[in-house]
C-alpha cells in the first residue's frame, strides 16, 4: 500500500490513484482509480475469450515452470518435511505467476515513467517529479526482492481485534492481546516461507520480531509474510509513523474494523478515501461479529460497504476485481477460513507487489496529469500559424513596398535606356543637380522612391550617376516583429499544459530578441548580391534610337544645305521629312519601349518580393520556428510517454 501522510496521503508513497477527490453533485465524491475502468475492459476481454480467467492463468503459469510439479497449484517438493523448513526453490515459483511484474503490463510502464521523468526534469520543478522519482525507487527496491513473495499488513484501530486475527491466521498466539491499550508496539511478522529475510530487512523488522506461523503450517499460504501493525489511532509516541511507513512499503493490507468504530472518520478519511486506487489489495474485515445479536452483523456489514462506495473504494463483487469485504469473529474463528483462502489465492497469484505498484503508477499519473495534459482542444504549431508569422516578418521587413520600389526602378531603367536621346540628356541634367523630384511618367526622373506602410520597413533609394542598379537600405519594423513572435507563442501554446507552453514561449521569446536587426542583415544581403539582367531589347531599343537620332541629324544637315543652296536638287521637302518622322518615330519608340517593360517590371518587382520574403522568412524559421517546434517535439515525445505510463488511458 502507502504511507499516508496529514489528510491526502504521502505522494511519494503512491498515496493511491485518485487519492482525494472533490465533492461531487449530490454529496457523493467521485474518484479515479483505475480499477473501475479496468473492470469494464477486463470483463470484455473474458467474454471474448470465452473461459475463467483462473484457467488461463493457471495454464500460463504451468508453462512457465514445466519443470516445478505443481507450481501451478502451489504445492512444492519438500514442504511435508518439516516445521522450519518451507523447501522448494527460492527462487523459480517467482517466475512462474502469470501476473508478476517481470511478465506483466507493468516494466513498460515504469519504463515510460522513467523516460518521462527524463525528459521533464528541465521543464518542471523537482518537487512536481519527487513523486514520480519515489515510485520509481520503491519500484526498482520492491524488484530486488522475489515477487513471489506477498508481503499482507494487518492495520486497525485500537481495539478492533487485528492482533487477535493475526494470531488467528498464523495458528500461533504470535502476537500478544489484551485489555491494556495499545496492545502492539512494535510491527511483528509472520513469514510461511525461508526466504524472507532480504524483504523483512526492507521492511525494518529486526530479526527478534519473526515468527514462523503455527505447526502444523497451511501449504497454500506458501510465500505469505504476514505483519501485524500497531494501531493506526494510537497516541503512544512514533506508532502512527510506523504504521504509514510501512503501509508504502507492503503488497497489500487487510483492514480490521470493529462494530463500534467502523464509521471512524479517521479510518475513512486518513487512509481509507486516499487509498481507493488499490482497492485490487485491500481487504476490509468487519471483526468482532459475534458480538452482534441475530441480523445486526449483516446491517453493519451492507452499512460499512456503504461507507466504502462513498470513499470511493471499488468492491469486488460479483468476480469483479477490488476489495474484498467480510466479516468474521477472530476469537471464534467464523469468517477467518475465508479471509485465510482468499489470502492464500493472492499469494498464489504473485500478483499483489504488481498491482500494489500499478496502483502507485496510477496515482502518480492521475497527480501529474495537469502537467501533461490539457483539455482545451488539440496543440501545437499548424500550418496556417506558420505562414501567417512569415507573412508578418515579411511585412515588417518591407518586402512588399521592396517589390514595387524594384518594379518603378525597373521602369525608370526601361525608360533610360530606351527613351530619346533628349529624354536621357534631361534625365542626366537633373540626376547631377541632385534632384529628388518625382517624375510624371511614373516616377520616371529619379530620387526617393520607397514608402513606409504601418508595419513594414522603410525602404530608400540611394541616387547614383545612374539608374542601372539599385541601392536599397531597410529597417525593418521591430514593433511589428515582436507582435509576430507574440502571436505565434499565443498559436503554438494554445492547447499546452503550463509548463510546456511556458518552454515554448521562452523559446519564442528568446529567438525574437535580435530578430529585427538579423533580418535587416538578411535583406540587405539579398538585395546587395542579386542584381537586375539588363534584357537585350532594351539595347537593342537605344540602338534604334540612335539611329533615329542620326537620321534626324542628317535630315537637318541636308535641309540647311537645302535653304542654303548648297545641296544640289529642289527636293527640300525630303531633309524635312526625315526631321519630322524622326521626331515622331522616337518618342513613339521611347513609348513603346515603357509599355513592353510594364510586364517585365511587374514580374521583376514580385521576384524581388519574393526573395526578401524568404530571407525574412528563414530568419524567422531559424531563429523562432525551428526553437519553438523543438519544444513542441520534446512535448509530443513526453505526451506519448505519459501515455504508455498511464496505461494508455
Amino acid at each position: 500500500m502507502t504511507s499516508t501522510e496529514g489528510n491526502g496521503g504521502n505522494e511519494g508513497g503512491g498515496s493511491g490513484g485518485g487519492g482525494g477527490g472533490d465533492r461531487a453533485a449530490g454529496g457523493r465524491h467521485t474518484w479515479d482509480d483505475g480499477l473501475i475502468a479496468r473492470r469494464a475492459y477486463r470483463r470484455a476481454a473474458g467474454r471474448a475469450a470465452g473461459r475463467p480467467a483462473r484457467a488461463m492463468d493457471q495454464e500460463a503459469a504451468e508453462e512457465a515452470a514445466p519443470d516445478i510439479p505443481g507450481a501451478a497449484a502451489g504445492y512444492f517438493p519438500g514442504e511435508e518435511t518439516g516445521r522450519r523448513s518451507f523447501g522448494g526453490p527460492p527462487y523459480a515459483v517467482y517466475q512462474a505467476g502469470v501476473r508478476s511484474f517481470a511478465t506483466g503490463t507493468l516494466r513498460p510502464r515504469l519504463e515510460a515513467l522513467r523516460q518521462l521523468v527524463g525528459l521533464s526534469r528541465s521543464r518542471l520543478e523537482g518537487r512536481t517529479l519527487a513523486g514520480a522519482a519515489r515510485v520509481l525507487d520503491e519500484a526498482d527496491a520492491r524488484g530486488r526482492h522475489p515477487y513471489g513473495h506477498t508481503v499482507v499488513a494487518v492495520a486497525g484501530a485500537t481495539g478492533s481485534g487485528k492482533s487477535t486475527l493475526f494470531n488467528a491466521l498464523a495458528g500461533a498466539p504470535l502476537s500478544e492481546t489484551g485489555i491494556r491499550r495499545p496492545t502492539t508496539a512494535t510491527p511483528l511478522a509472520c513469514a510461511w516461507t525461508d526466504h524472507a529475510d532480504g524483504l523483512l530487512d526492507r521492511l525494518g523488522i529486526p530479526a527478534v520480531d519473526r515468527r514462523n506461523p503455527g505447526y502444523p503450517y497451511d501449504p497454500a499460504l506458501r510465500g505469505l509474510v504476514l505483519l501485524d501493525l500497531p494501531d493506526h489511532d494510537s497516541a503512544a509516541p512514533g506508532h502512527r509513523e510506523r504504521v504509514d511507513r510501512l503501509l508504502g512499503l507492503v503488497d497489500a493490507v487487510v483492514w480490521v474494523v470493529d462494530p463500534e468504530k467502523y464509521a471512524d472518520a479517521v479510518l475513512h478519511e486518513r487512509y481509507l478515501r486516499p487509498l481507493a486506487g488499490y482497492a485490487e489489495v485491500t481487504f476490509v474485515v468487519l471483526n468482532q461479529v459475534d458480538r452482534l445479536p441475530g441480523e445486526a452483523a449483516d446491517q453493519v456489514l451492507d452499512d460499512l460497504r456503504r461507507l466504502l462506495d462513498e470513499d470511493g473504494l471499488a468492491l469486488g463483487e460479483h468476480g469483479e476485481p477490488g476489495a474484498a469485504v467480510l466479516a468474521l469473529s477472530a476469537l471464534t474463528g467464523e469468517g477467518v477460513g475465508e479471509l485465510r483462502e482468499m489470502l492464500a489465492r493472492l499469494t498464489a497469484e504473485c500478483g499483489a507487489a504488481e498491482r500494489r505498484l500499478s496502483a502507485d503508477v496510477d496515482g502518480t499519473m492521475t497527480r501529474l496529469r495537469p502537467q501533461y495534459v490539457a483539455d482545451s482542444g488539440p496543440a501545437g504549431l499548424t500550418e496556417r500559424a506558420r505562414a501567417e508569422f512569415e507573412d508578418r516578418l515579411a511585412e515588417a521587413a518591407g518586402a512588399g513596398a521592396a517589390g514595387k520600389a524594384a518594379e518603378r526602378a525597373w521602369l525608370r531603367d526601361a525608360e533610360w535606356a530606351c527613351g530619346t536621346p533628349w529624354g536621357r540628356l534631361r534625365g542626366r541634367k537633373g540626376r547631377a543637380s541632385g534632384g529628388s523630384r518625382g517624375g510624371s511618367r511614373g516616377g520616371s526622373q529619379g530620387g526617393s522612391w520607397g514608402s513606409r506602410a504601418p508595419g513594414a520597413g522603410e525602404w530608400t533609394e540611394i541616387p547614383g550617376a545612374r539608374a542601372r542598379t539599385v541601392a536599397v537600405e531597410a529597417v525593418t519594423a521591430r514593433p511589428a516583429v515582436e507582435e509576430a513572435v507574440r502571436t505565434l507563442g499565443d498559436e503554438a501554446t494554445a492547447g499546452l499544459p503550463g509548463p510546456w507552453a511556458q518552454a515554448v514561449r521562452e523559446a519564442a521569446g528568446w529567438g525574437g530578441r535580435g530578430l529585427a536587426e538579423a533580418v535587416d542583415e538578411a535583406v540587405a544581403a539579398e538585395t546587395a548580391h542579386r542584381r537586375p539582367v539588363r534584357p537585350v531589347w532594351w539595347s537593342m531599343a537605344a540602338a534604334a534610337q540612335v539611329t533615329v537620332l542620326l537620321v534626324q541629324v542628317m535630315g537637318v544637315l541636308w535641309l540647311l544645305g537645302a535653304m542654303a543652296g548648297v545641296s544640289g536638287g529642289p527636293e527640300w521637302w525630303m531633309p524635312a521629312l526625315l526631321v519630322m518622322g524622326g521626331a515622331a518615330v522616337g518618342p513613339t519608340l521611347a513609348w513603346g519601349s515603357r509599355a513592353a517593360a510594364r510586364g517585365p517590371a511587374r514580374r521583376h518587382g514580385r521576384s524581388v518580393e519574393g526573395r526578401l520574403r524568404e530571407a525574412a522568412a528563414e530568419c524567422g524559421r531559424r531563429r523562432v520556428l525551428e526553437p519553438v517546434e523543438t519544444e513542441l517535439a520534446r512535448y509530443g515525445e513526453v505526451r506519448a510517454q505519459y501515455v504508455v505510463a498511464a496505461g494508455g488511458a
